[in-house]
């Protein structure tokens, strides 16, 4: 069943909710309307694909993952490490790359980051001689970074920490068959993100 989207007021405020959509929701999708040029009556904008029931609830739950899991191992991770969750990515690919040296956009793509977040972290982690940083000869503007030594013991060292956390939040509270789904919705979904970087952003694009 479709949901009875909200009616908005000028200012986006709910007004009226339809059946079956709790009070966050029904907000979250007034606001939508208001946002996606809904006439000054407060109805919806002709032709938005709202959201129907088992779609939101898909939605609100994946949330959950797309937040709090990043929030949670986050937390755990400077708790018992110097490292962010985004530095340990960032030294963890590095670790397991030949020469332990990668791009700097392979870098970006490898850890779902923009150039500009990554750059500044890893500008960061070279000032804590965790990695390095140098110009390929040639024509471009490519850079590669470099885990130091120092670096792999940061990683050695917070490894252990850090899969326990990931089995705890995550794998070992789904079956192997919802690990295969979650792998091909994971796919799926950065395929589509990395497709619209590249309209938007040839540059940043993996």
């Amino acid at each position: 069943m479709v949901v009875d989207m909200a009616k908005t007021t000028a200012s986006g405020r709910r007004a009226r909710t339809g059946p079956g959509v709790d009070s966050e929701a029904s907000v979250t999708q007034g606001t939508a309307a208001s946002e996606s040029g809904a006439g000054e009556s407060g109805e919806p904008a002709t032709g938005t694909r709202w959201l129907n029931e088992d779609e939101l609830a898909a939605w609100w739950a994946n949330s959950a993952i797309m937040i709090r899991l990043p929030a949670a191992l986050d937390a755990r991770m400077q708790r018992e490490t110097p490292l962010t969750f985004f530095e340990y990515m960032v030294l963890s690919v590095l670790s397991e790359q030949p020469e332990r040296t990668l791009r700097m956009s392979d870098l970006a793509t490898r850890t779902s980051a923009s150039l500009s977040r990554l750059s500044h972290v890893v500008g960061r982690l070279e000032k804590r001689g965790l990695l390095e940083r140098a110009r390929v000869p040639g024509a471009g503007r490519r850079t590669v970074a470099t885990l130091t030594e120092a670096g792999y013991q940061e990683v050695v060292a917070a490894a252990p920490g850090h899969v326990a956390a990931v089995r705890e939040y995550l794998v070992d509270v789904l079956e192997p068959h919802e690990l295969a789904t979650l792998r091909r919705i994971g796919t799926a979904v950065n395929a589509a993100i990395n497709r619209r970087r590249s309209d938007v952003d040839p540059e940043e694009a993996p």
